[in-house]
């Protein structure tokens, strides 16, 4: 990252909540820019951590679950897939066995990362669970489906996020289009569905017109919940529409409402990254928290590389109530 862009982002830092509110894009042509990343990176629904020897672990839709890491954020370089030997069971969801959007994280010693096996535009898809003592490819057992879906379901058991809550409960929010973004609780113990608790909760949807919302991912700041999410045509080139969006409740399970009071159950969602110069469709999207603050993880199209879908990474300011990328 050059000093000026550090310079501008601490001085981003230091201005108060009325003169961020005054940044919010209003429109596509004012939203950042991806931070300056190197190497390998051509990717798809990133979610990455950071390993307490300070590596970035990245992983990625693809194969066997891609993998880049990075010592510094910047420079990425492709590492061998999680799973080197793919799980017998993705076969009864893809005919061509891949994984897609994985979700990484580290809890009680023990990297988790829950991941979607489907085939594209079908809800017969299932989310998977993976546990490993390092985060590294090559060290993951895979612990077996843990939410399912099929042709007759009105929801699509894919893009998985998991958040844990100030007591303790383990909750999984997931979906893909149909009837929207879903949530479900989970067994600490497991990683799977809480047996005393089997309501799915309802969470985002677009009751008319396109049903494209997907790709949550939930922070807790500031006492809110919020809720990110994925809206419009993903993985489409520079004809992507894709963009994130932002809500926000005071319980986990919502409801979750926009700046502007609008829920997201219908239609809602405050824009935090869309389309803008050669930028084009950002999404897929997790939020990080590193030393420096959150950042915003996700993929778009480089419309100066003939659509080539690439990493950005930005970081998040908050001290307006709700998240601004710079």
């Amino acid at each position: 990252m050059s000093r000026s862009i550090l310079r501008k982002r601490t001085a981003l830092l230091a201005l108060p909540a009325a003169a961020l509110l005054a940044l919010v894009p209003s429109t596509a042509s004012a939203y950042p820019n991806p931070g300056r990343v190197t190497g390998d990176i051509v990717t798809h629904d990133p979610s990455m951590i950071r390993t307490s020897s300070g590596q970035y672990l990245l992983y990625a839709t693809g194969g066997g679950i891609a993998n880049k890491t990075s010592t510094d954020r910047t420079a990425f370089r492709n590492g061998a897939d999680a799973f080197s030997s793919r799980p017998g069971w993705w076969r009864n969801y893809s005919s061509v066995p891949e994984a897609w959007a994985p979700d990484i994280s580290y809890h009680g010693g023990t990297y988790l990362m829950y991941y979607s096996v489907s085939k594209f535009g079908s809800n017969t898809s299932a989310i998977g669970l993976a546990t490993s003592s390092t985060g590294l490819p090559g060290s993951w057992r895979d612990q077996g489906t843990v939410y399912t879906s099929n042709s007759a379901s009105d929801f699509n058991a894919i893009d998985p996020n998991l958040f844990v809550n100030d007591d303790g409960k383990w909750w999984l929010s997931f979906g893909s289009w149909w009837t929207g973004i879903k949530m479900i609780q989970i067994n600490p113990a497991t990683g799977k569905q809480l047996s005393s608790n089997t309501t799915r909760y309802s969470l985002a949807s677009r009751p008319t017109g396109t049903k494209a919302v997907e790709a949550p991912f939930i922070v807790k700041r500031g006492g809110y919940y919020y809720l990110f999410a994925s809206y419009d045509t993903c993985c489409a080139g520079t004809s992507s529409t894709y963009k994130v969006k932002v809500g926000r409740a005071s319980s986990i399970t919502g409801p979750y409402v926009d700046k502007n009071g609008v829920s997201m159950m219908n239609n809602g969602g405050t824009p935090v990254l869309e389309s803008h110069g050669s930028v084009i469709g950002p999404g897929g999207q997790s939020i990080m928290k590193d030393v420096d603050g959150d950042l915003i993880v996700y993929h778009y199209y480089d419309g100066n590389d003939n659509g080539t879908p690439k990493l950005g990474i930005n970081l998040l300011n908050w001290s307006s109530g709700w998240p601004v990328a710079y």
